[in-house]
């Protein structure tokens, strides 16, 4: 199957580097204004996506590879997790998340970010606090034990486990479910066609309007 820049349509774009009558200012080059992008009601359908968690070193392409046997299917795992940035929204390996966190904090990597609790339960199992609340680091609550004594319920987060956890938030990945790649690239087709119009020149390009140089 084809590559997301197989399916994007090309137009000519108004050129004017380029000496000559208006005919002549012209190249042609990808529709990048065309986005694919899932509906809200495709994404809520339970039968359509799935969710698979990204392993360390894990690309696109490598992930593409494993869940449809095609690492040029790269295009739909992004457009299925609405990554635009795959650089900022596609988890880090551990050594560049590190490289990341020590250019972003110096010195300061390790120190107090915030405090948080742990889960609190009393004797019979009762949650009488959930963990991960962001508190004071002073913040103690009654022993439910012994009431008239008082516990430290806080642990400190580093401005490292911040990034971690940020990094691996990211690890999980809605994808299109294989069984339905087919249907996507015969409605991509139908999408990134152009339709009769003014500016239309062929099935996979058209001309730009020169005094706007919009497609």
């Amino acid at each position: 199957m084809a590559s997301y820049f197989d399916t994007v349509p090309n137009f000519n774009y108004p050129n004017p580097t380029v000496t000559g009558g208006r005919n002549e200012q012209y190249v042609e080059v990808k529709n990048l204004f065309l986005r694919l992008k899932f509906s809200d009601e495709a994404i809520k359908s339970a039968t359509s996506f799935a969710h698979y968690t990204i392993l360390e070193n894990e690309r696109p392409d490598n992930v593409a590879e494993k869940l449809y046997n095609n690492a040029n299917l790269d295009w739909v795992l992004l457009i299925g997790a609405d990554i635009v940035n795959v650089r900022d929204e596609w988890p880090l390996s551990s050594r560049l998340l590190y490289d990341y966190a020590e250019e972003k904090y110096g010195t300061a990597l390790n120190e107090t970010r915030h405090f948080e609790t742990k889960e609190v339960r009393d004797s019979n199992g009762r949650l009488l606090l959930p963990a991960n609340m962001v508190v004071d680091s002073g913040f103690t609550i009654p022993n439910p034990e012994t009431p008239n004594q008082r516990i430290d319920p806080t642990v400190a987060v580093s401005n490292w486990l911040v990034e971690v956890r940020k990094n691996n938030e990211k690890r999980t990945l809605r994808y299109l479910r294989p069984e339905f790649i087919s249907t996507l690239i015969d409605d991509v087709n139908d999408f990134m066609s152009y339709k009769e119009s003014s500016q239309f020149s062929a099935d996979t390009g058209k001309t730009a309007s020169y005094t706007y140089g919009v497609a």
